[in-house]
């Protein structure tokens, strides 16, 4: 009985039907290019090879072959073999090419939130998956632990301490695919395991983390910036380093005030560490886990210091919560290969290289940022430039929406403040536009500047 999938050389999927091995032979192969299942110019097997991997006569194959050739579907020319010829599939029509978007739209861009992409460091990150994969042991390539890969962990507890304060211990380090991945985690536990209904977060951040926790059936609820305690929520998310999008830290107070409620409540801090690797103008901000691993959920990721689409990121889980993030197999969703490279490129010091580079040139960029606003737009106030990848600029009263509008039509793209403002938040947001001035390639930059300026009053 013929098999229906090719099985040596070149695999070709293939069930010849009705009478006749040559003829539904013929049919199948005309059928698979007639559909455009096999697209012009892609080369068939050998006439040997697929007479072999079906289980029938080489002859029938060939005269199979020369009936398509015959018909101007398949050409056969020595030394390139047998192929679908190219006219032998009907090209659709062409279609009619888009309307071209004005000049002056969305060339540039300050969304916050992305690093200068065109700065990953490829030759690095090249020769750290060479050495990880050639130094891997072959049972790192098997399903491994749910954790990750413990050099990964290993290497991050190590990191952690020295650069961020943290206490971690690698058996308490869990890899995730990202923040979100790591929040998605977290918030599925809080409600099945501790029947948790109400996760506080701040009056101001990413409408896109809200809607995670509302997605996983919480309820979001803004802690008041003025006040520390949570309430009778199970948990809150916090920025202490470098909050997102006001860009200060908090303050010392407040640190040992939501602490203090963790410990009478029994609550949980989740501490979104959002780009604490970039400061310039203060001393870096130390984690906020430091006062109390029992309590504290330190999360981080790569996606600012290297890139988003490596889908890298880690927590430091407080002994009690260990149990179900290894049931819920966090490390699942990401590579091995990608875990072990991360190792190396941290233990090897190319981590620390990148980021001090990296640091040297977004402060230069934020410095021209406050120059240019000094010069050309006065009335506007910097304000969160001490450290990360963004700053506020301060506008006045009743121009936000305009000035968006107007920066739209300079092509770029920007946001206002009130795009981070949770809902239920008591306080309206001042007029005020969030600048990412990590996302634009260097190049750009100058020209990036000049748009902001003069969307600007």
């Amino acid at each position: 009985m013929a098999k229906p999938r090719a099985t040596f050389g070149i695999d070709l999927h293939l069930e010849p039907a009705g009478p006749g091995l040559r003829r539904g032979l013929t049919e199948a192969l005309r059928e698979a290019v007639r559909s455009g299942r096999l697209a012009p110019g892609t080369r068939l097997p050998s006439s040997r090879a697929l007479a072999a991997d079906l289980g029938i006569a080489r002859n029938t194959v060939a005269e199979a072959y020369a009936d398509l050739v015959a018909e101007g579907r398949l050409t056969a020319r020595q030394g390139s073999g047998t192929r679908v010829a190219d006219h032998a599939v009907p090209r659709p029509p062409a279609r009619r090419p888009a309307p071209r978007r004005p000049s002056g739209r969305l060339r540039y861009d300050l969304t916050p939130g992305t690093p200068d992409l065109a700065s990953f460091p490829r030759a690095e990150w090249l020769r750290a998956s060479r050495r990880a994969l050639a130094s891997a042991p072959h049972d790192a390539l098997g399903y491994g632990d749910a954790r990750g890969r413990p050099e990964l962990r290993t290497a991050l507890a190590d990191h952690l301490a020295r650069v961020r304060g943290v206490r971690a211990d690698p058996e308490h380090v869990v890899v995730c695919s990202g923040f979100a991945h790591g929040l998605r985690l977290l918030c599925d536990i809080l409600r099945t395991s501790r029947g948790a209904r109400t996760l506080a977060v701040e009056p101001y951040g990413l409408p896109e983390h809200r809607n995670l926790i509302e997605r996983t059936g919480l309820r979001t609820t803004p802690v008041p910036s003025d006040d520390a305690d949570p309430g009778d929520a199970a948990a809150v998310l916090l920025n202490p380093a470098h909050q997102f999008p006001l860009g200060g830290a908090l303050r010392p107070e407040r640190r040992a005030a939501v602490v203090d409620w963790a410990r009478r409540t029994g609550g949980l801090i989740l501490e979104d560490d959002y780009d604490g690797e970039f400061r310039y103008d203060r001393q870096p901000v130390g984690a906020l886990q430091d006062l109390d691993p029992d309590h504290v959920v330190h999360l981080g990721t790569v996606s600012k210091s290297l890139a988003p689409g490596l889908r890298l990121g880690w927590m430091v889980l407080p002994p009690s919560l260990l149990p179900e993030a290894v049931e819920h197999g966090a490390a699942g969703t990401v590579s091995v290969l990608e875990q072990l490279t991360f190792a190396e490129f941290l233990t090897s010091g190319a981590h620390d290289r990148h980021v001090r580079a990296a640091r040297l040139r977004y402060r230069h960029r934020r410095d021209a940022l406050v120059e240019a606003l000094a010069e050309r737009a006065p009335d506007v106030r910097v304000t969160g430039i001490a450290a990360g990848l963004h700053a506020v600029l301060r506008l006045p009263p009743g121009t936000e929406r305009s000035v968006v509008r107007a920066a739209a039509w300079q092509g770029l793209a920007v946001l206002g403040l009130a795009h981070f403002r949770h809902p239920a938040a008591e306080v309206p947001p001042p007029d005020a536009l969030v600048v990412g001035y990590g996302t634009p390639p260097d190049h750009a930059w100058a020209a990036t500047l000049d748009a902001l300026c003069r969307a600007l009053p």
